[in-house]
């Protein structure tokens, strides 16, 4: 079990607020926040070293208008933050489910396709001069196809489980201990095993890229593709932590107290 992750360790990546102005420079853009770079990719903008074009002037050439562009780029970079403070040890298994599936693997269904379009084009330019990341871009692969089915079997298995057992464990059924016998899932095997083989990918990406720190003069690409995979990192550290620390003990415990019963 992962027993040493807790939320407060989740590093936050601290941006500042940016202006962006007409004569705004996409590099510079991108520069200042990581996440318009997936704006400018939708619209097909470079925003590494041959973005070095005002706003006003890439726009005009797209055939965008400037100010819908603008507020594309000012939504992808409004503030949000996740307290650690939430009381998570209180919520409802129901919600707390409900919670992991609408936040954290939305995110991972969101974004992990954009990471590995960036990393793709990244890799491709840059891999003579880094040859780690070849190693990167594999490491980040094989996170992706193990994520999916695990996903998957969360929402369509492990979850639809745990919930009978808290609804059961809540209104007292006199019948439940034989449900757990009956429905019992490989709860702790998910705990152990499949939870420990993500951190093993996330401790090797971060020794790789010396955790998310691209190199003195690294270009822009670099920059954006540590701060995507570290805000990965972040998530999936606090997806496990909710699930291993706080679901799964929580649904292991009722399935005890109902097999006594």
């Amino acid at each position: 079990m992962l027993t040493d992750i807790k939320p407060a360790e989740v590093g936050a990546m601290f941006l500042k607020p940016i202006q962006i102005g007409r004569d705004s420079f996409v590099t510079d853009i991108v520069k200042q926040d990581y996440r318009t770079a997936a704006v400018f990719q939708r619209h097909g903008i470079e925003y590494c070293c041959g973005g070095r074009w005002p706003l006003s002037i890439i726009c005009e050439n797209k055939g965008i208008e400037l100010e819908d562009l603008r507020v594309e780029l000012e939504n992808a970079i409004r503030p949000l933050q996740v307290s650690s403070a939430l009381p998570f040890e209180e919520w409802s298994i129901d919600f707390l489910t409900d919670y992991i599936m609408h936040v954290h693997h939305q995110y991972l269904r969101d974004n992990m396709p954009f990471i590995e379009t960036h990393l793709e084009r990244f890799v491709t330019g840059h891999s003579k001069k880094y040859p780690h990341l070849q190693e990167l871009q594999k490491l980040f692969r094989d996170l992706q196809a193990d994520i999916e089915p695990h996903l998957r079997q969360e929402e369509e298995v492990l979850f639809p489980y745990v919930r009978q057992i808290a609804h059961a464990y809540d209104d007292s059924e006199p019948y439940a201990g034989l449900l757990v016998r009956t429905l019992r899932k490989p709860v702790e095997s998910i705990m152990n095993q499949e939870h420990e083989k993500i951190m093993q990918f996330l401790t090797r990406m971060r020794q790789l890229t010396h955790g998310y720190t691209p190199p003195e003069n690294a270009c822009v690409s670099h920059g954006v593709a540590y701060s995507l995979l570290q805000e990965l990192d972040n998530d999936l550290v606090q997806h496990l932590y909710l699930e291993n620390e706080v679901l799964f003990p929580k649904a292991i415990a009722m399935e005890k107290e109902l097999l006594k019963r």
